[in-house]
């Protein structure tokens, strides 16, 4: 379960919020001003916290930028009832994630909230480490593949294809060789379809490269990846 804490000095919309964040399946911890506020995040560690701007003793801005410079990265939504683009940059150039102006629902609330998390949970997630051959990046558990920092878009087989090139780079692999590497099955198939898959993955690396040369052919035995 997610807590947030939400901070306002407003109690009937602390009371309306509470109870829209717990219907919602949220743990929630409240506070009337900043400074208890900043108090909760450090005693309570919330996953998100939704504040007010215009508060007593410390108001929205100040709490997000000492939560930033105490390299607090909690998710943080400021809430104000003024709608002016320099207060929004300011907020958003303290470290604040989004901004919300008052009078507003708490549907479009509790999205905006569900979206930070969302967000949050993709930067903590432990990053795969890719494999690298040159300017060549693999990403297995993604399939994805990027060349010279580039995204390319492959299907499943293409993308084994090149895995397979790669393992070794310098190998000279037959065309049955790859073919039971990418199809991974019995079927019957011609193997001279490979060298379909290879001219695709030619012209979707010369994308980024024109002059793209590293999987080489080897006239009568197959291909090869150079690496350089």
């Amino acid at each position: 379960m997610n807590k947030v804490l939400i901070i306002d000095d407003d109690v009937s919309l602390l009371d309306v919020l509470s109870l829209a964040f717990e219907d919602a399946g949220y743990e929630v911890i409240t506070a009337r001003d900043g400074i208890a506020g900043l108090g909760q995040v450090t005693a309570r560690t919330p996953d998100v916290v939704v504040s007010d701007i215009n508060m007593p003793g410390l108001d929205g801005f100040t709490l997000c930028k000492r939560l930033r410079e105490q390299h607090n990265d909690v998710p943080l939504i400021l809430l104000t009832s003024r709608d002016s683009e320099i207060d929004e940059s300011l907020g958003l150039e303290l470290g604040a994630d989004d901004y919300i102006t008052k009078p507003f629902s708490t549907r479009i609330l509790l999205a905006r909230v569900a979206a930070v998390l969302r967000r949050q949970s993709m930067r903590t997630e432990p990053q795969e480490q890719p494999v690298v051959c040159g300017r060549l990046e693999l990403f297995a558990e993604r399939l994805e593949v990027r060349y010279d920092g580039q995204p390319l878009r492959t299907t499943v087989t293409e993308f084994r294809l090149i895995q397979a090139l790669v393992k070794r780079p310098g190998r000279v692999y037959s065309r049955q060789q790859l073919l039971s590497t990418i199809r991974g099955d019995d079927s019957v198939v011609v193997d001279r379809i490979v060298d379909t898959y290879i001219r695709r993955l030619r012209r979707m690396f010369e994308t980024v490269d024109p002059k793209f040369e590293s999987i080489e052919t080897v006239v009568g035995l197959g291909y090869r990846w150079r690496d350089g």
